[in-house]
């Protein structure tokens, strides 16, 4: 008995890089934390790793979705995935990450209002029209 309440000990203080961004809510399934770790997605305290890499409070990680890259700070473990209030306090992103964000998601909102988008998609008529046109300008 004495065994595993030393190892549910263990675990409380160190996990794996995975897990600890599974139960944070980072990604929906452990096999997509995993895969993002492997692509060199997440970085820990700078450095590529792997998915097995123990996770330590006051680690540093960044993590790269999308378009976006957060730089958060490991405040807590938890072996369970949470719900998204109590996730949040696994973790701190820091006020630079915030503010870069922002302004990037700022400046795609720009640039999506340069770029209109038509309201439908073009029919058949239209599509053979564009079709051609493309194949005229790569002609020239």
């Amino acid at each position: 008995m004495s065994n595993k309440s030393s190892k549910q000990n263990t675990t409380s203080q160190a996990m794996r890089l995975d897990k600890w961004l599974w139960a944070a809510r980072f990604f929906k399934t452990r096999a997509l934390a995993r895969g993002m770790i492997e692509n060199g997605k997440i970085k820990f305290n700078g450095q590529r790793c792997k998915a097995s890499r123990t996770v330590e409070i006051g680690a540093q990680l960044t993590i790269q979705q999308g378009f976006d890259e957060k730089q958060i700070n490991v405040l807590g473990l938890s072996e369970n995935r949470l719900s998204a209030p109590l996730a949040q306090q696994l973790y701190q992103e820091t006020e630079e990450s915030v503010k870069k964000r922002t302004e990037q998601a700022e400046v795609r909102k720009q640039q999506h209002s340069v770029n209109p988008r038509p309201d439908t998609k073009p029919d058949k008529k239209q599509r053979r029209q564009l079709i051609e046109a493309k194949q005229h300008k790569l002609g020239q």
